[in-house]
């Protein structure tokens, strides 16, 4: 309560003794011209306009041209015309998430939008544009998360604080992939944001593929393709935001984000709508200067808190080069590839364990585990360089041994790599299997104690 008091008094303070009042002077598309108060204003400010009918539309400054502020509305801009009255609002924009958000659905602006009433307000103000922690106060990642998937467990390990992309085309199984990491992965609190969702799938997953065990944990923060670009934008500060209290309290969050392409889009609209100028692919500078911003916040807290963070890229055509795709692929920890073509002979999740990497592994291993893994990974790698030979019947059995061998594990692996998307299997059962596969003996277990840095001196 004391922490609540000092918050009321510090946004009591923000707030100006008058207030500041401009005027509409141009509409264009979604851009909306301000003047009158430009000198007062900065990009990122917020202001609120009067639309006719007394409806307030709130909007953001996004640049200045022409000695008028540009802005751009969270909401309709129906009723808003030339001479509407715009008014800067007085403090910037803060959440205060508590334990009472878990089991919540919000908007992009930290409103609850699942009809169970107002949010009780918690004891700190997080910023929605906040900072990374200091890179040098940073605590370093912790020991092994169960992801309850045995091929990221077994083959793309991940740590508590990691951060990992999923990058995958339309309809190869991502949806599924994330409704298994939301139910499944061990964490205090899920933090789920659905940015430019299909409105239809957002019911969907949160009531069949999260469940209400799932739910129990999580806060969902929604905003669906059909709204404003800054409402999308906004969804992704408002995600992490949420995480980073949790974070703060010392509480381990999985942060699972779909997806950073709409993320990337919507700025893309902003950026263009200011007037910077197109790139690659037609996105503006910008686009690629907000991603690192965004996807540095999770990881390690300061303290003992984590927020270990998967974030979802939907790669353009299938390909994997294309240049957002590419710029989240080099600030991420790791990457988790889909496979179409995987998908389209019937396993799922389609991953492709080849192409996919964890910047983490083999540290975060016992020296028996990465023996293990490795030998699995080569017999899935001499199966794929002559699988097309082998698919031809150009092949001739006791040519090469290794080949033979891995002929002869090939469906054994396939099966592991297979899951169904209510079954979960934990670290040490994923390992013992794939030991049983290769006819080795099953690995020892450190992942509750050991960190990466424990395996690299190991």
């Amino acid at each position: 309560m004391p922490a609540l008091l000092a918050t009321l008094i510090d946004e009591i303070d923000a707030v100006r003794d008058c207030r500041l009042y401009g005027r509409v002077t141009a509409v264009l598309g979604i851009l909306v011209e301000i003047g009158g108060i430009e000198r007062r204003l900065s990009s990122g400010d917020r202001c609120t306009l009067l639309a006719r009918g007394g409806r307030r539309v709130p909007c953001e400054v996004i640049g200045f041209r022409g000695g008028r502020a540009l802005s751009m509305p969270f909401g309709s801009l129906a009723g808003i015309g030339i001479g509407c009255v715009a008014e800067i609002a007085e403090a910037q924009p803060v959440i205060h998430p508590s334990a009472a958000w878990l089991g919540r659905v919000i908007n992009a602006l930290g409103e609850p939008i699942d009809g169970k009433g107002p949010l009780p307000l918690g004891d700190h103000a997080v910023p929605l544009l906040n900072q990374p922690p200091p890179a040098h106060r940073r605590a370093r990642v912790g020991p092994k998360v169960d992801l309850g998937v045995r091929a990221l467990n077994g083959f793309v390990s991940c740590c508590r604080g990691q951060r990992m992309g999923i990058f995958s085309g339309s309809g190869v199984g991502k949806s599924v992939l994330m409704s298994m990491l939301a139910r499944y992965t061990e964490a205090d609190v899920n933090v789920i944001g659905l940015v430019g969702e299909r409105g239809r799938e957002v019911q969907e997953f949160i009531a069949d593929d999260l469940g209400p065990e799932g739910m129990a944990r999580s806060v969902v923060v929604v905003a669906t393709s059909d709204e404003s670009p800054l409402m999308r934008r906004q969804a992704a500060y408002t995600m992490m935001a949420v995480a980073e209290a949790f974070r703060d309290d010392g509480q381990h969050v999985f942060c699972l984000m779909d997806s950073v392409t709409r993320f990337a889009m919507a700025q893309r609209e902003i950026g263009l709508s200011a007037g910077e100028p197109p790139t690659s692919k037609g996105y503006p500078p910008t686009a690629f200067s907000e991603l690192p911003k965004l996807l540095e916040r999770a990881g390690p807290g300061v303290d003992a808190g984590a927020i270990t963070a998967m974030f979802t890229v939907l790669v353009e055509g299938d390909d994997h080069n294309e240049p957002i795709a590419d710029a989240v692929r080099g600030i991420l920890d790791g990457h988790i590839v889909l496979d179409r073509q995987i998908a389209e002979r019937g396993r799922f999740p389609a991953i492709d364990v080849l192409r996919s990497v964890s910047r983490l592994m083999p540290d975060c291993n016992t020296a028996e585990q990465n023996e293990v893994v490795l030998a699995a990974r080569r017999q899935i790698a001499t199966y794929e360089n002559m699988a097309e030979m082998i698919r031809l019947g150009a092949y001739r059995k006791g040519s090469s041994p290794e080949v033979d061998e891995a002929i002869r594990l090939y469906p054994a692996l396939e099966a592991f790599l297979a899951q169904d998307k209510e079954e979960r299997t934990d670290l040490a059962e994923g390992y013992a299997r794939i030991a049983e596969i290769i006819g080795k003996a099953a690995p020892r277990s450190a992942d509750a104690e050991q960190t990466p840095q424990e395996g690299a001196a190991a």
